[in-house]
C-alpha cells in the first residue's frame, strides 16, 4: 500500500470565502471615512424639518385657541420659512433658538424661500402667503438644498407631513 503526498497548490473554498468577507468589511470602513457630513447633511435637515413641523402642528392643535393672534406671543404655531430658516415665527428671529432646522457647519436654502402656514385645531395646513391654498387637495412641497443634495417635504391637505410628494 502506497501513499502518495500530494502538496496542495491553491487556496480552499473557505479561505476564499473569509477572505472576500474580510476585504468587503475594510472596504466598507474605508468608504465610510471618504463620506463627509455633506453627503447626509439635506436627509439629516429633512428629518430635522419633518420634526420641526410635527411639533409645531401639535403645538397648535393642543392650543384649543380657536383664532390665533399672530401679532401676540403666538407665532409659536406658525410655521415660517424665510431665507435660510425654516421653524416657527419666534425661531427664525431669535438669536437663542432651538425650533429651527440646523446641521453643524452646512448653509441650506429653502424653495419656497419666503412661506408662512398656519394649522388650524385638526391640524390641517392652510398657507398664508408663498404658496398654493391646499384646499383644492394639494400639497404643500419645501425643497430643501445644501448645493450638493436636495431632499423634499410635503405637507398634504389633512396635515400629514412627510417626506417626499
Amino acid at each position: 500500500m502506497q501513499t502518495s503526498i500530494r502538496s496542495h497548490q491553491g487556496f480552499t473554498l473557505t479561505e476564499l470565502v473569509v477572505v472576500i468577507i474580510l476585504l468587503g468589511i475594510v472596504s466598507t470602513y474605508a468608504a465610510s471615512r471618504y463620506s463627509g457630513a455633506s453627503d447626509f447633511s439635506a436627509y439629516a435637515a429633512q428629518e430635522q424639518a419633518i420634526s420641526i413641523i410635527r411639533q409645531i402642528q401639535l403645538g397648535r392643535m393642543q392650543s384649543n385657541l380657536p383664532s390665533l393672534d399672530y401679532s401676540g406671543n403666538q407665532s409659536q404655531y406658525r410655521l415660517q420659512v424665510s431665507g435660510n430658516c425654516l421653524g416657527t415665527g419666534d425661531g427664525c428671529n431669535a438669536s437663542n433658538r432651538s425650533n429651527y432646522v440646523l446641521v453643524e457647519d452646512q448653509t441650506f436654502s429653502f424653495t419656497p424661500s419666503s412661506l408662512i402656514v398656519e394649522f388650524d385645531l385638526l391640524g390641517r395646513p392652510t398657507c398664508v402667503s408663498g404658496c398654493t391654498t391646499p384646499s383644492a387637495g394639494g400639497n404643500i412641497s419645501i425643497n430643501i438644498s445644501n448645493g450638493l443634495d436636495s431632499a423634499t417635504v410635503c405637507i398634504n391637505s389633512e396635515g400629514f407631513v412627510h417626506d417626499s410628494c
